[in-house]
């Protein structure tokens, strides 16, 4: 299988880190790989030059990642990467056998509905429940997993 894995970073970072604990990176990049055969894995966030070390970190993980820079609005840091995850999954599309969505945000639910509907979904993993919307959850049934479930196989610790 040749599978890949597309994460929107803030989405996954801010919704466990309100469950109270961490992701390892490491271990997750390596859950991927065992158990949805997953070649490459994306990972989609803002650039913030204060970071290079956590990048640098992500990269010799195997991840591969995709920024978008930063910009401020009303006083909030914000680098929204919903357009690239979605270009990128377009662009990559004749070359994965499957692709695997890290998020539990609606703004995906056409991306995800066409990769379904094209046979190209493998699954998705939503943070928790309460960060997945309903649009995904109506959208999905046996291919939405949740990463809380998780927590015991890539728990940062």
């Amino acid at each position: 299988m040749n599978n890949y894995a597309f994460i929107d970073a803030q989405n996954l970072y801010m919704a466990i880190s309100g469950l109270g604990w961490k992701v390892d990176y490491i271990r997750f990049r390596i859950y991927l790989h065992e158990h949805y055969h997953v070649e490459k894995a994306y990972m989609f966030m803002g650039y913030k030059s204060t970071e290079q070390r956590m990048y640098d970190f992500l990269q010799k993980a195997e991840y591969i990642i995709v920024f978008k820079p930063l910009v401020e609005v009303d006083s909030k840091v914000k680098g929204n990467c919903d357009g690239e995850m979605i270009l990128q999954a377009m662009i990559d599309f004749p070359h994965y056998d499957k692709a695997l969505l890290v998020t539990g945000d609606g703004d995906f639910y056409c991306l995800i509905k066409y990769l379904k509907e094209n046979g190209k979904l493998l699954t998705v993993l939503a943070p928790s429940h309460q960060n997945c919307s309903s649009l995904v959850r109506k959208l999905l049934k046996r291919e939405l997993v949740f990463v809380c479930a998780l927590r015991n196989k890539i728990e940062y610790k």
